[in-house]
């Protein structure tokens, strides 16, 4: 008897939501991880192994792209912190499945815009104009 098939939800399929920000839709998000610091730590009377204590939680940037259009939002985002005034933001991440419902979601909490790229242009290429936010974060939750 075989058991229900689970097969893991597409890479192509997700929606972002920054909060307060209405923006169409983003070709990629990549970069959104965590990890922590190893901290190495031995005394003398330790054999040659050192131990191996747990450090400083640390999260990636988070870098989000889009096609270029007559949309400014995010732009302006970054232009507020260039300014002086810093808004953080919980940007969210959504994984959707085939039928269309949300499947995974994951939380980036006091986000806020660290780099901004416009797009290159070229006269002899046919690929879409991309912009590109990067996001310094606090931290980050699975939460569905």
């Amino acid at each position: 008897m075989a058991g229900e098939r689970n097969d893991p939800y597409r890479k192509f399929r997700f929606r972002v939501e920054v909060e307060g920000i209405e923006q169409a839709g983003f070709s990629e998000v990549s970069g959104f991880d965590a990890s922590i610091d190893v901290v190495e730590y031995r005394e003398g009377t330790d054999v040659i192994t050192p131990r191996k204590l747990p450090g400083l939680a640390k999260y990636g940037n988070i870098s989000l792209k889009w096609g270029a259009t007559d949309s400014m939002d995010l732009y302006d985002w970054i232009q507020e912190c260039i300014e002086g005034t810093v808004s953080r933001k919980t940007v969210t991440i959504i994984a959707i499945n085939e039928e269309g419902d949300d499947v995974a979601t994951w939380q980036v909490i006091e986000a806020w815009p660290a780099k901004y790229t416009a797009p290159d242009f070229n006269a002899t290429a046919s690929e879409v104009a991309i912009e590109l936010l990067e996001l310094a974060h606090e931290g980050m939750t699975r939460t569905q």
